[in-house]
């Protein structure tokens, strides 16, 4: 394929799973960052204050930003972004969370196909 038929657009999936320690640290940062924005209408605040002191994926969700993952990257511009958090059970052992899964079983499929 020529670079001409090739997209300029690449999908980037990332999946994170972080453990919280110390909730009232996160609220607190979550709570700054909404009050340092300037552009944040008041009703707005007053929600984004509430979700945030209330949960703790809420307070992540306002922390972690897609632009700031590829904002200095040269060359790349961010198109489009979305993400959301949620809290989760997690274990470390399930085969539920082997991450490099999806890969395995595409690997698998390119393998049967050529």
């Amino acid at each position: 394929m020529s670079t001409e038929e090739t997209s300029r657009f690449v999908r980037l999936r990332v999946e994170l799973v972080v453990e919280v320690d110390d909730q009232d640290a996160l609220s607190r940062a979550a709570l700054e960052r909404i009050a340092e924005d300037p552009d944040m209408p008041d009703e707005e605040r007053a929600h984004a204050e509430g979700a945030v002191t209330e949960d703790t994926a809420e307070a992540l969700a306002y922390l972690v930003d897609p632009f700031d993952l590829v904002g200095e990257v040269p060359g790349v511009e961010l198109a489009q972004a979305s993400w959301s958090s949620e809290q989760i059970d997690y274990d470390p052992d399930s085969p539920d969370w082997d991450l490099d899964g999806d890969d395995v079983e595409e690997d698998d499929e390119e393998e049967a196909a050529g």
